[in-house]
């Protein structure tokens, strides 16, 4: 019923920037979070959260380089990704909990590759 679909990734030199979208549709009333994770490998890791409130938070590998926006209207929340460094490439999924402690839904990501 929901669906979750990221876009934006690509290739990039070492200090350019990237920016993400996620966008959310379907049986949605409400959003209470969105989430943006990147897989390494064997591992998922959240590299940043924004609340329906508009608390926002990070992984202190991105602090001070990646902000997470959003736009209530479209359902749709960004990732503004700068001084990228080659550590950051990854393949980074978009996660919408539409109420708080549901399991979320999941789009199928979207690959950043940075270059040295």
């Amino acid at each position: 019923q929901v669906q979750v679909v990221e876009s934006g990734g690509g290739l990039v030199q070492a200090g350019g920037s990237l920016r993400l979208s996620c966008a959310a549709s379907g049986s949605i009333f409400s959003i209470n979070a969105m989430e943006w994770y990147r897989q390494a490998p064997g591992k998922r890791d959240l590299v940043a959260r924004i609340t329906s409130g508009g608390s926002t938070a990070y992984a202190d590998s991105v602090k001070g380089r990646f902000t997470i926006s959003r736009d209530n209207t479209k359902n749709t929340v960004y990732l503004q990704m700068n001084s990228l460094k080659p550590e950051d490439t990854a393949v980074y999924y978009c996660k919408a909990e539409l109420r708080y402690g549901d399991p979320g839904y999941w789009g199928k990501g979207t690959l950043v590759t940075v270059s040295s």
